[in-house]
Formats: C-alpha cells, sequence, structure tokens
C-alpha cells in the first residue's frame, strides 16, 4: 500500500508516483480545484500503479477500491 501526500513535487502533473529505496510508494496527488471523483481515481490508480497490477488484476482491484469508497464518498462531494 502506498503513503498519499498533495500536491505532487513535479510541477503540472495532476498525479505522480515515487519509489522508495525501501521498497515502498509515494503516491502524489492534487486535491484542490479539481472534482473529489478525479482526485479519487488518481489515488485509486496510485494503488493499481504501485502494486505493479495489470489486466484482470487492475480491473478486480479498481472494482474493489471503487466499492470500498462508495457511491455516497463519490456524490457527497
Amino acid at each position: 500500500m502506498p503513503s498519499f501526500r498533495s500536491p505532487p513535487r513535479i510541477a503540472g502533473v495532476h498525479r505522480s508516483l515515487r519509489r522508495r529505496p525501501d521498497g515502498g510508494a509515494v503516491v502524489a496527488v492534487v486535491v484542490r480545484g479539481r472534482p473529489w471523483p478525479a482526485v479519487l481515481a488518481d489515488m485509486i490508480e496510485g494503488v493499481v500503479a504501485t502494486n505493479h497490477l495489470i489486466g484482470a488484476d487492475a480491473d478486480a482491484a479498481r472494482t474493489v477500491l471503487w466499492a470500498a469508497v462508495g457511491e455516497q464518498a463519490v456524490v457527497a462531494a
């Protein structure tokens, strides 16, 4: 599981991924001025990328993570 921070250190990007020497990863996401569903999508994609998931495994992870967030969290923001 990555850690998260905001904003990314790289100017002009909405999401970045930095791998640490200890094997961990940091996903940085722009939050301010963006629709909440876009922020959630970047966080979920950060988890998928951090774990090197592709194909059916990536799709299954996205499904579980979106379900965990729940429709109310997406709509309420």
